[in-house]
């Protein structure tokens, strides 16, 4: 495949404005750590709430939602499209919660909520967990996309792609900081959308496909339509369905929906300029991220299965692949091979978008756990404004090279996405519950985390008869039960801790309103589900299905609107 020059001039273009950008803001962004990593706290709400839509919208996720299509229909999409029960749940309960402790990672929790030595090692060992090894696999995985997207457009070898586009984001994220990537976010997601969307009208324009109905209509693709799984299946139904919805939502943590909020969200959460924002940030996002994004995807996959119906015609398609990548992820690359000069350029822009924006995000979010939570707390306290800010660039550099390192070992977006799941089951409803159930301590985390990584690791490499959804509900039994024994067994956090947690925001008794925020939480959860699912509906032609669907979407966001506004700044 050629691109042509219009297409190199708007891909340089989109690169070069990133470089601009972050050096413009380098001075700002060096004053401090509090600059470097949360922008003085002074972030509106829109801002806030599309950098966190773009960071999500990675270069791995148009290849995730692919894989799934693919192998298991729409409704296999149920497996992420739980999480948005989490991400309302935070907005409406723990968003507030998070703005009122003012701390700079949401890592300083732990020795605000527990006591003694247990909670400075449980602050220090998780930045590390979190910051380096979970943070890892996210980047390694979204790399894997970014190798399979240039082997495809650009005949480039995986060390060749990594060395570019890591080369180009590291520096970025490290000169422009936690400003710089808003402010590129904001410019990226509208790219990212549009080349979406492009993307999607050209794969139904193909003479193969032949248009909307005459894909909806297809013999090929018609099975794999439905937004539910068959409910006669219990094969189906349990792990694409029942799992989801009954237990992966609030047991697992997962980047970008983490139980009670944390990660990347959380350090939005911090910067807003006052609780409103924080919730308003974090509503936007997932209405953004489940009920705006999807199906200009899902339609790229549905059309991918006409042209390329399994993997021996990928494979036909694409010689130069390398077979080990050649999954069914792959199938997404494959489709844009197909549009004209010039939109071509502005899709690719738009994958370089999503990927500059999703490890720049990760970038500084792990090098501010670092930072703050290791280098500050425990190896330099006095370091000056510009000795932190220098660490976190040298932190900077060095997740991004252990990222690149993973993705040469990744083989498929689905792959990485299990490993993530699976290595955080179990520790959701601790998280959930720590802000409100006092007799949970920092040995309880500890023991979370343990379990849960020894849990899953046991069940990769030992021989078993598990399908991938038993192996995750044992995990979170086992993990589950483990910390709740160990919560009960170990001396709960000392009442002096307890009382300066509660008035600095955090509470254990403020019943009415977590009430509020869950009924708050349930309109949201509504609208965005009734949007997600009229809107399918609606490219299907079911129209009687879709006109109630989309009032009632209406309604809720009318009535989450409301519930917004009535937050006092």
């Amino acid at each position: 495949m050629q691109l042509t020059t219009i297409d190199w001039v708007i891909i340089t273009l989109v690169l070069g404005t990133i470089v601009v950008i972050g050096s413009l803001v380098a001075r700002r962004a060096s004053k401090n750590s509090a600059s470097f990593f949360l922008g003085n706290r002074q972030m509106p709400w829109w801002l806030l709430g599309t950098s966190m839509v773009a960071t999500t919208f990675a270069a791995d996720t148009p290849n995730l939602v692919t894989d799934l299509v693919r192998t298991g229909g729409v409704s296999a999409n149920w497996t992420w499209w739980c999480f948005l029960l989490t991400g309302m749940t935070t907005a409406f309960v723990y968003a507030k919660l998070w703005r009122r402790l003012g701390v700079t990672t949401d890592n300083e929790f732990y020795e605000h909520r527990y006591s003694g030595k247990p909670a400075a090692f449980l602050r220090g060992f998780r930045a590390i967990y979190l910051g380096v090894f979970f943070n890892v696999l996210v980047m390694g995985n979204v790399t894997l996309a970014a190798i399979k997207f240039g082997a495809v457009l650009f005949n480039m070898s995986p060390e060749m792609v990594v060395l570019i586009a890591g080369g180009i984001t590291v520096i970025f994220s490290a000169a422009g900081g936690f400003l710089g990537v808003l402010i590129t976010d904001l410019i990226l997601f509208v790219i990212a959308m549009v080349g979406a969307f492009l993307a999607a009208f050209y794969a139904l324009s193909h003479p193969d496909v032949g248009g909307l109905d005459a894909l909806v209509a297809h013999a090929a693709v018609a099975p794999k339509l439905a937004m539910l799984p068959d409910f006669s299946s219990m094969e189906t139904l349990v792990p694409l369905l029942i799992v989801p919805l009954a237990v992966q939502w609030w047991a697992s943590w997962y980047p970008g929906a983490e139980p009670g909020g944390g990660g990347f969200v959380a350090q939005r959460m911090l910067a807003a300029k006052n609780e409103k924002h924080a919730v308003a940030a974090t509503v936007f996002f997932n209405y953004a991220h489940y009920a705006l994004r999807p199906w200009p995807w899902i339609l790229v996959a549905l059309a991918s299965l006409i042209v390329f119906p399994d993997l021996a015609s990928l494979r036909t398609a694409l010689p130069h692949v390398a077979p080990g990548i050649v999954k069914d992820d792959l199938a997404y690359a494959a489709m844009l091979t197909f549009l004209p000069a010039g939109l071509l350029g502005l899709v690719l822009a738009s994958i370089v978008a999503a990927y500059v924006s999703t490890i720049s995000t990760s970038l500084n979010w792990g090098a501010s756990y670092i930072v703050n939570d290791v280098y500050i707390r425990f190896v330099s306290p006095s370091a000056s404004p510009q000795a932190q800010v220098m660490m976190g660039r040298i932190v900077t550099f060095m997740l991004m090279g252990l990222a690149m390192l993973l993705a040469l070992q990744l083989e498929s977006a689905t792959q990485g996405f299990n490993l993530l799941l699976s290595v955080g089951a179990g520790t959701g409803l601790l998280f959930l519950l720590r802000w409100f159930w006092h007799r949970i301590n920092a040995w309880s985390e500890i023991a979370a985390m343990t379990a849960s990584f020894v849990v899953s690791m046991a069940f990769s490499f030992a021989e078993h008869g598990f399908a991938q959804w038993q192996v995750f509900l044992l995990t979170v039994a086992i993990t589950t039960a483990i910390w709740v024994l160990v919560t009960l067994l170990t001396p709960r956090t000392d009442e002096a801790t307890l009382r300066r947690f509660r008035n600095m925001g955090g509470s254990f008794l403020q019943k009415q309103s977590v009430i509020a925020g869950l009924f708050a939480m349930f309109w949201a959860v509504s609208g965005v589900y009734a949007l997600l699912f009229g809107t399918g509906h609606l490219l299907y032609g079911q129209y009687h299905y879709a006109v109630p669907l989309l009032v009632f979407a209406a309604l809720g966001t009318w009535k989450t609107t409301r519930n917004v506004k009535q937050i006092p700044t």
